[in-house]
C-alpha cells in the first residue's frame, strides 16, 4: 500500500528499508520480530512511533531518521509496553515521550519481567538488561485523546484504546489531508502525493504477519471493542499499520475483529 521513497544515492542504503505511506509519513519493519516503527514529520517536529527492541536498535533508528528527514526525533509515541516496542527509547535523549496512561507503572515496576521476556524471545541477556536498566517512562500520559501539533497543519492524534492486546494500548492517527496549502513536508528528495488517506499506527491491536498474540497482560474480552473504536476513529479509507506485518485496510481489521470475537465463544 505504500511506496519506496526516492533519495539521493548517499542515503539509498537507509531509505530502502523505509516505506512511504503518505507525504512525511513513513514506516519500517524491523528485523527479528518484524515490529513496525513509524515516522511522522512536520515543520516543527518529528514524531517516532515506537523505538525498537534494544538500545542498539534505537540508536540505529535515531541515525536513520536524521538521515531521512534531516532533523532529530522530537516526539515519541509508545503504543504499548512490550519490549520490542519500547526498549530503544533511551537512545533518544531530549525527545518528549507519550504513552497510554498506566504504561509508566509497567516500565518502572516490571523492568525485570520485561528483561526476562526479551531474553526468552531471543534478545541477548546483556542487551535486555542494559535496555531494562534505562527504560524511559513517558512524560505525557494519554488517558483519552491527545493532539500533537508538528506545525504547518500537521496534527497527529494519539488515542488510548486499551486495555486489549496489553493492559495499555495507544494508536497514532495521521488524518487524511491536502497538504498543498502548507507545502510538502515529506523528507527531502521524496515526491509524495499532496492528498492522502488517513494513516493509523495500530500497535499490536492489529497484526498481519501472524495470529494476534495474547500474552498474560492481554484482555481478550475487550479486544474486539477496541478494534470497533479503532475503525470508528480511522474510518474505511484509512491505511492501518499493524504492529507486525504489512499495511492493511479496514476490511482486514474487521476480519481480525471477528476472529478475536469468535475466540471468546
Amino acid at each position: 500500500m505504500g511506496t519506496k521513497a526516492e533519495y539521493p544515492a548517499g542515503r539509498a542504503a537507509t531509505a530502502h528499508r523505509w516505506e512511504e505511506l503518505a507525504p512525511g509519513v513513513l514506516r519500517r519493519r524491523l528485523p527479528g520480530w518484524d515490529a513496525t516503527v513509524g515516522v511522522i514529520t512536520g515543520p516543527a517536529g518529528v514524531l517516532l512511533v515506537d523505538t525498537g527492541s534494544s538500545l542498539r536498535e534505537g540508536a540505529e533508528l535515531r541515525t536513520e531518521v536524521r538521515e531521512l528527514v534531516g532533523r532529530p526525533v522530537t516526539h515519541i509515541a509508545l503504543t504499548h509496553p512490550h519490549f520490542d516496542h519500547v526498549f530503544g527509547t533511551a537512545a533518544f535523549a531530549g525527545a518528549e515521550v507519550y504513552g497510554p496512561h498506566g504504561i509508566e507503572t509497567v516500565l518502572t515496576r516490571d523492568r525485570e519481567e520485561l528483561r526476562d521476556d526479551a531474553t526468552r524471545h531471543g534478545l541477548p541477556r546483556e542487551e535486555a538488561a542494559e535496555a531494562a536498566d534505562v527504560l524511559v517512562a513517558p512524560q505525557r500520559l494519554v488517558a483519552g485523546e491527545w493532539t500533537v501539533d508538528l506545525g504547518g497543519g500537521r496534527e497527529v492524534l494519539l488515542a488510548n484504546l486499551g486495555p486489549a492486546h496489553s493492559g495499555h494500548d495507544l494508536v497514532v492517527l495521521v488524518p487524511g489531508t491536502d497538504l498543498s496549502a502548507h507545502g510538502n513536508h515529506s523528507p527531502k528528495g521524496t515526491s509524495g502525493l499532496r492528498q492522502h488517506a488517513p494513516v493509523v499506527f495500530c500497535g499490536d491491536l492489529v497484526e498481519e504477519s501472524g495470529v494476534p498474540q495474547a500474552g498474560p497482560d492481554a484482555h481478550p474480552a475487550r479486544w474486539p471493542g477496541a478494534l470497533d473504536k479503532l475503525l470508528e476513529l480511522a474510518g474505511d479509507d484509512a491505511l492501518y499499520v499493524p504492529g507486525h506485518g504489512a499495511v492493511v485496510d479496514a476490511a482486514f481489521v474487521r476480519r481480525q475483529r471477528a476472529e478475536l470475537a469468535a475466540g471468546l465463544d
